[in-house]
Formats: C-alpha cells, sequence, structure tokens
C-alpha cells in the first residue's frame, strides 16, 4: 500500500482572492454595494478611493512626495518578485494557509501489494457484462420484499420473517463461492454473520456491516411509482425499487466484491466479518442486538480494527468533491408529559381543562427552544472548517469567517448568525432539538378529559446527554407548572418534584421517558492523525480519484459528519466493538433518484459500480494497511 499525491490524485489547490470584489458583512456575508466595508469584522486591509483635495501651500511637497512614492514603488517590486516576501493582498492569502492547517487532508491511499489484482478487478468492472449482471445482483435482491415492520414479534413467532429465509437462499445462489469459503453463521434465525478467515491471526479483524431490511411502501402511493416498488427493474439507467438505496447496495455490494476477489484467488492476511441485521429499519431490536451479543461472545470487547456501516456518502461540486464519513451521531430521548385533572360534564368546566393545560406546556417548550451553538471541540465546526479549507464554492468572506472564528468569539458569533439565517439545519446540526410529534386527550365531547399526554422527540447534541437535557426540561416547565397550579413528578426523581404553594393543585404533571429507550450521544471516532481514520480518508480519496466517471477528475476531500438522529442504524449497538466506527456508504446523493423511504425510490448503475469500488479499495487496502491494529 502507498499514498500518493500524484495527478491522478490531487491533494491541494491555491486559492486567490480580490479584496476589491466584493463587500461583504457578517451576518448575511452578501455583497453590499455602496457602503463602506467593516474591515474589523472582516479582517482584511480596506482601502480609499477617495483622492485628498489639495490645500494651498501644499505644492512645494510634492516633488519629495514623489522621490518617496518612487522609493516605495521600487520596494514594492522587490517584495513582490521575493519567494520569501508576501506582497499585496498577503492578510487573505496568508488566512487561507491558516484555514488550510485547520482541515489537513491525508494522500490517496493506493493497495501497493494488491496492485496488480486491483487492476484486474477495475478492469472488469467497466465491462458491460460484470455491470449488467451486477444491477441484476440489486435488482433481485430488491424483488424479496424483507420488509421490516414496526409490531414484529419475535422470530421465530412472526411467519412474516419467513420471507428473509427466501433472501438467504437468493444470496446463496448469488454468491457461490461465498457461501463456499467463508463460515456463514444465522444470529437470531435471520441476521447473518459470515467469518473470512486470515493468514495472519496477530491483526485485529475488520467488521464491514449492512441491513437486510426495507421500510414499508404506503400501498397508496404504488401507483405512484414509475415501476413497481419491488420491481429490481433496471431501465438502463436506473435500479428501481424499495431498497434499491437503503440498504440492499451495502449487502449486494460487499457480497459482489468478497465473491470477486475470491474468484481472482485473494486470499485476506487480515480476517473479515460481514454483518447483517434484519431490522435497523425499526432500531435493529432483533437483528443488531443479536450480533452485538453473538460478536462480543466470539470476538470480545474492541475486537474489531475497524467498523464500516451506512450513512455518510459525497457531493460532486462545481470545483471539488466532498466526502463526508459519519463520525458521531446524536442521542435520543422521547418525554412523555401527561397530565392528569379532575373530570366531570363539560358545562361545568375549570379555568383549565387538562388539555388546556398541556397545550399551555407545549407553547412555553416552543417558545423556549434549545439554543444551537458553534462549539470548537465539534464534528459539526470541524466540517465548517473543511469546508472553508477545500470548498471553493463557498465566498472568500465565508471563508475568510469560518477561519478566523477559531480564535476570535466575535467571529464566531457572527458566524453563528450567519448559519441562523441561511441554513435551516443549522439548529439540528449544533444543539438539541426538540419536536412535539404525537398528542392524546379527551373521549368525549361533554365529558372533561382526565388524562391528556404528548410525547416530544429530542435528538440530544453530541456535546449533551440525557441528564443534561432532563435537567433543562424540569428548569424550562418549573415557571408554567407553578403557575398552572400543579404537582409535578419527573423522571422517578425527587429532587424534581413540586407542589403548588397553598390551596388545591389543579392536576398533576408526570414526565417519563416515553418507551424506555433513552440513548446517549455516540461516542465519537478518533479522527485527525487517527490511523483508521487516515486510512479511510485516504482510501475514499484514491477511489474517487482513480473514477472514469464524467465529472470526477477534481479535488477530493474530506469532511467529518455526523447523524442527527440515532434511530436506526446499527452503530447504536456496536460502540463496544470498536472505537473506530465510521458510517459511511460511498453513494452520491445525485445518483439516487428520490432519495430513500418514499415514492420512486431509485439508484443510478453507475453509482452502484462506485459502491463496489468502494469495498473493494477499502478491502484490499485494510488487508494491507499498517495504520490499523
Amino acid at each position: 500500500m502507498v499514498q500518493t499525491s500524484g495527478s491522478g490524485y490531487p491533494t491541494g489547490r491555491s486559492s486567490t482572492f480580490n479584496e476589491e470584489s466584493t463587500i461583504c458583512y457578517p451576518g448575511d456575508l452578501k455583497e453590499k454595494p455602496g457602503r463602506p466595508r467593516d474591515d474589523a469584522e472582516l479582517g482584511v486591509v480596506g482601502y480609499s478611493e477617495r483622492a485628498p483635495s489639495k490645500r494651498p501651500g501644499e505644492a512645494r511637497t510634492y516633488f519629495s512626495l514623489a522621490l518617496l512614492s518612487a522609493l516605495g514603488l521600487s520596494l514594492f517590486y522587490l517584495f513582490a518578485r521575493s519567494p520569501h516576501l508576501s506582497a499585496c493582498g498577503s492578510t487573505l492569502r496568508l488566512a487561507q494557509d491558516d484555514i488550510s492547517e485547520a482541515c489537513p487532508q491525508t494522500n490517496a491511499i493506493v493497495p501497493q501489494k494488491h496492485s496488480a489484482l486491483l487492476e484486474v478487478l477495475e478492469t472488469t468492472y467497466q465491462t458491460e457484462e460484470f455491470r449488467l449482471k451486477a444491477y441484476e445482483s440489486l435488482g433481485g435482491a430488491v424483488r424479496v420484499p424483507t420488509v421490516a415492520y414496526d409490531d414484529l414479534a419475535p422470530p421465530g413467532s412472526d411467519e412474516r420473517w419467513e420471507i428473509f429465509g427466501e433472501l438467504h437462499a437468493y444470496l446463496e445462489k448469488r454468491f457461490p463461492l461465498v457461501h463456499a469459503n467463508l463460515r456463514k453463521t444465522h444470529v437470531n434465525e435471520y441476521a447473518l454473520v459470515y467469518h473470512w478467515q486470515g493468514t495472519n491471526g496477530s491483526l485485529k479483524p475488520a467488521l464491514l456491516t449492512a441491513h437486510q431490511d426495507v421500510v414499508p411502501v404506503e400501498p397508496s402511493t404504488v401507483d405512484q411509482w414509475n415501476h413497481p416498488p419491488f420491481s429490481g427493474f433496471f431501465d438502463g439507467e436506473f435500479i428501481w425499487g424499495r431498497g434499491s438505496c437503503d440498504d440492499k447496495p451495502g449487502l449486494i455490494g460487499s457480497l459482489t466484491v468478497v465473491e470477486e476477489l475470491l474468484h481472482v484467488g485473494f486470499k485476506p492476511a487480515r480476517t473479515f466479518v460481514l454483518a447483517y441485521g434484519i431490522d435497523e429499519e425499526r432500531g435493529g431490536i432483533s437483528g443488531a442486538t443479536a450480533i452485538r451479543d453473538y460478536l462480543l461472545a466470539n470476538y470480545g470487547e474492541y475486537a474489531f480494527s475497524i467498523l464500516i456501516d451506512e450513512g455518510g456518502g459525497y457531493q460532486v461540486k462545481d470545483n471539488v468533491i466532498m466526502s463526508s464519513p459519519g463520525v458521531a451521531e446524536k442521542g435520543k430521548f422521547d418525554a412523555r408529559f401527561e397530565i392528569s385533572a379532575p373530570g366531570g360534564h363539560s358545562s361545568v368546566p375549570p379555568e383549565h381543562t387538562s388539555i388546556g393545560m398541556l397545550a399551555a406546556i407545549i407553547k412555553h417548550l416552543e417558545v423556549n427552544p434549545h439554543s444551537p451553538q458553534l462549539n470548537r471541540e465539534g464534528v459539526y465546526y470541524s466540517l465548517l472548517q473543511c469546508r472553508a479549507a477545500h470548498d471553493t464554492s463557498l465566498s472568500p468572506q465565508l471563508r475568510s469567517l469560518i477561519s478566523r472564528s477559531r480564535t476570535s468569539d466575535k467571529a464566531l458569533h457572527a458566524l453563528e448568525r450567519h448559519l441562523a439565517e441561511t441554513d435551516r439545519l443549522f439548529p439540528a446540526l449544533a444543539g438539541t432539538t426538540q419536536a412535539a410529534d404525537v398528542i392524546r386527550g379527551g373521549v368525549k365531547t361533554n365529558a372533561l378529559p382526565e388524562r391528556a399526554d404528548v410525547i416530544v422527540n429530542h435528538r440530544i447534541d453530541i456535546h449533551s446527554s440525557v441528564g443534561a437535557l432532563q435537567k433543562r426540561i424540569i428548569n424550562v416547565v418549573k415557571p408554567i407548572v407553578a403557575r398552572l397550579r400543579l404537582e409535578l413528578d419527573a423522571f422517578g426523581n425527587a429532587s424534581f418534584a413540586m407542589k403548588p404553594e397553598g390551596g388545591e393543585s389543579s392536576g398533576v404533571l408526570r414526565i417519563t421517558d416515553a418507551f424506555g429507550t433513552a440513548l446517549e450521544p455516540a461516542p465519537v471516532t478518533p479522527m485527525g492523525d487517527g490511523g483508521p481514520f487516515q486510512l479511510l480518508s485516504g482510501t475514499i480519496i484514491g477511489v474517487l480519484g482513480a473514477s472514469n466517471r464524467t465529472g470526477y477528475d477534481k479535488k477530493v476531500f474530506i469532511a467529518p459528519g455526523m447523524s442527527t438522529g440515532n434511530t436506526g442504524q446499527h452503530t447504536k449497538h456496536y460502540w463496544k466493538l470498536t472505537k473506530h466506527i465510521f458510517r459511511y456508504g460511498h453513494t452520491n446523493a445525485a445518483d439516487t433518484y428520490n432519495g430513500a423511504h418514499t415514492v420512486n425510490e431509485a439508484l443510478r448503475g453507475e453509482g452502484f459500480i462506485e459502491t463496489i469500488r468502494f469495498f473493494t479499495w477499502v478491502i484490499l487496502n485494510v488487508d494491507e494497511s499498517s495504520l490499523l491494529d
């Protein structure tokens, strides 16, 4: 394996900026001609085009000024021609250098030991015969409707699981070498674990995961599909059907690569484990939990050198390609707010019914949202720094503002204001969110509701915790609880309890974990100089740099990403298997027809080939890498 920085894998690009071309103000970062720029905020050197007026008596100084100007001009050219001295505009150029240092990039990592084998496979992948076979492999898997329903009983006690047996039979037929050479284990009946033994037992195994299941198709939308939702039809460009994007490309792509590697005689030095869940779409209740327990029992805690699951992808922009492996996930907490109050006839109502009091609490929560903040140690902030360093689609002013925010609190707050005004995802990426999603109350129009409740979903910022969220909830609702004269019973914690002062209470507010599924934010995967992060980054840069697709001849850079939710991905169950978890599926969003989980889910065939290429590079690089344990 070798890290390269040749012309095929560009690692840097100079950036220029004419500071006279635009006027920018933090907060909106838009050009505003006709206003003087605020150089203290922008951090650039200003200038004035207004010529000084001549006053009587100044003529005698002109000759001296001319001599000084000539001397200054000479010094200007001397400095400008020197490779060691900076000329005009150096303020912004140095700022851009500082930005690049904030997001260093590794070089492309290309298999060295297996270079000849890689060349053979890359050539194979470009043939029409292979491509059509690969498209059909994915299409055939889509035609098996492995739907994970939310109300599935455990495997073995619900016949709806049996469809997974049909998929297994299909996989055995489609990938005979995999099933002849790898050890397959059925976990909790339908989850699959494949063990591919390496020749060097001292190396920690690598873990590749995906899921077999898909979300249901809403029956009323079937006639809206261009092709039937489980057809697996290839129309010459796209493979159509539920699961074609999520996540059967991960399942079929990884198995396709192992089949091809076995076909050309590849024997890994490092052991690889492939694990495929059965109900990721409902949180991995039956699949990922069983896989976790099996792997912990048979391999041990932190036994794997790296784990790659579905998740982030890449974007092809005008001048660059940005890839964002997920290195973190937010936590989750569903809070149930339930008010119990005396019933009675509606003709003699109290000042506030349970529904009215619940509405007041919901309103109070929504007028006191969580405040998003940029954290200089955060993943989202790192992503911004990387975009500033390498994404030329951002304006020079915004890139400068992002750079200065590293050391200036004033610039940091200006950046927060700008993002709050221009990016609707900012609250979700930079803080905890809340959403009142489910509400119930009342049974009859002439009966006072004795009970009303709402479930508020929270996605917890990676720098926070379930405990911190619970404390904040109590602090937010206390004033409205006191005003409504409610008793408070929250999270079974006596320290949170409240009772109205004097007189009777109007009811009781109970706040609980709605489903007992509270989840802390995921541990952040080590980045920076961490070997696994460097390996994956270099592999992504390498595989994209070597692609022959039109429009891929651009600089590739890596910007760490994170998931705004943590309800479905398997990785929340795998934290004890390795510290190096990456959520990355190597899919270009532009290669999906309409996204996943919706009508007309479809994946462009060429995009699926890129997924296959990615898994090939990953396995070959991981096998020979010294960056892993």
